[in-house]
Formats: structure tokens, sequence, C-alpha cells
């Protein structure tokens, strides 16, 4: 695993370990890390799902502004690796 996933395994338990992020994007972390965390040959399609997984995210209505600036900051380091 690349230092980038870690990185950015590392953010995503962060947002699932915040008490004020709701339930169900709180799942959808949780399949966005196991995406991740999956050893697939092909590396970038693996990171351009999650990419548009977190992209779906972002568009929440009810995630805290912090989270969705986490979120960016995650598409951004997974760009660097795609």
């Amino acid at each position: 695993m690349t230092d980038v996933k870690k990185e950015v395994l590392e953010i995503l338990n962060s947002i699932n370990g915040d008490s004020r992020v709701p339930r169900n994007v709180k799942q959808k972390i949780e399949e966005v890390g196991l995406i991740l965390k999956n050893n697939s040959d092909n590396t970038a399609l693996q990171i351009n799902k999650v990419l548009q997984e977190i992209d779906d995210l972002a568009e929440e209505n009810n995630l805290p502004d912090y989270t969705r600036t986490q979120l960016w900051n995650i598409v951004s380091l997974l760009e660097t690796i795609v």
C-alpha cells in the first residue's frame, strides 16, 4: 500500500471517529476505505471509484463543512496517484 493510500485511510478513520458526522456518511466512508484496502491490480480504476464515491459524499447536505474540506483533501491526495 502506498503512503498516499495510508494517509487517505488515516483521514477516513478520523472522519469515521467524529461523532458529528452523520451515520450514512460514516457508512460510505467505510465502503471507501474497503475499496482502498482492496489490493486490486488496477489501481487507476480503484482510485477513480473512490474519487466518484467521495464526490458523491461531498454533496451531502448534512455534512459538516470541515468534513467536506477533509474529503476535498483526500481527492487532492488521490489525484497525485492517477
